[in-house]
């Protein structure tokens, strides 16, 4: 799952690709991330914004690989009103990440941990898995979270590490 992030390092040439768009309908967001997501963006983000003359808006950011900007292009052009965009080239840290599968009343649920410099410093149960057990169990989401974030802290300290 995470095979890029076996390892923690930086990644340079990338870029973020930033647009204002105040003319679009809101309903259409969705869809533009899940095309620029599934053509290899390594993050889409929409920030509502107010543009001139007190008009809404979005600023819409999409983080890629150099040489993925063409393509990352041509969609947000294709699927927007926007007619132009700005650069910023920039370079991401990534930490090291593994999942690990954890016990909780309602099943198994992975939890993502980041380690960095060989100690774990972020973990976190896996969303949509905590989201399929609590609609599966009629329980609240957050209790099945809490149950996956224990058993996760539960199963460190018994290794004897600790958890960030």
């Amino acid at each position: 799952m995470f095979e890029e992030h076996k390892r923690e390092h930086r990644e340079g040439e990338m870029v973020m690709l930033q647009t204002n768009i105040d003319d679009m309908n809101p309903e259409l967001c969705p869809y533009v991330s899940e095309r620029l997501l599934s053509a290899g963006a390594h993050d889409v983000f929409w920030i509502p914004i107010l543009m001139k003359k007190g008009r809404p808006g979005f600023l819409l950011n999409v983080l890629t690989n150099a040489d993925r900007l063409n393509l990352m292009e041509t969609i947000v052009f294709e699927e927007t009103t926007t007619l132009g965009m700005r650069y910023i080239w920039t370079e991401c840290k990534r930490l090291e990440r593994h999942l690990v599968d954890v016990e909780t009343p309602w099943g198994t649920i992975g939890v993502k941990v980041g380690v960095m410099g060989g100690k774990t410093v972020q973990f976190a149960p896996e969303y949509a898995q905590c989201e399929a057990a609590a609609k599966a169990n009629g329980i609240p989401l957050k209790t099945v979270f809490e149950a996956a974030r224990r058993a996760y802290q539960d199963s460190v300290r018994a290794e004897g590490g600790e958890t960030g």
